[in-house]
């Protein structure tokens, strides 16, 4: 599988560049193009938020399919393995001791849990 071709020109295009998310589905990257559609991990669902810089697979015999792969995270103190997922003021993270810390209003099939005693490392407010 190639993942760069020559143009009529003979230039090889990028297979993979970096854009900006302008509208639900619009990236602008080299200008703006539209209907790019938005890849993840099975079972995860994501749509970037306009102002994000995101990964973009161009696709297709000359690249006219624009993929949105993903972006680049925040820097959140995760150590190598450990996984966070996190939007607004909620977050789950994954620890590699084991355990699962969520922040923010946690529910079970629509009833609040709680609340949630605080973790050591926050403070009183």
């Amino acid at each position: 599988m190639f993942l760069a071709r020559r143009g009529e020109d003979g230039r090889r295009g990028a297979a993979a560049m970096t854009g900006e998310v302008t509208v639900p589905g619009g990236v602008w990257m080299e200008g703006e193009r539209r209907g790019a559609a938005v890849y993840a991990p099975g079972g995860y669902h994501w749509v970037p938020a306009r102002g994000e810089r995101v990964l973009v697979l161009k696709a297709g015999e000359s690249g006219e399919e624009p993929c949105v792969m993903g972006r680049v995270p925040e820097e959140r103190g995760l150590r190598p393995g450990e996984v966070l997922i996190s939007t607004g003021k909620a977050e789950i993270r994954l620890g590699l001791d084991g355990c699962i810390d969520v922040t923010g209003t946690f529910r079970v099939n629509g009833t609040v849990v709680g609340p949630l005693p605080k973790r050591d490392d926050e403070e009183d407010g």
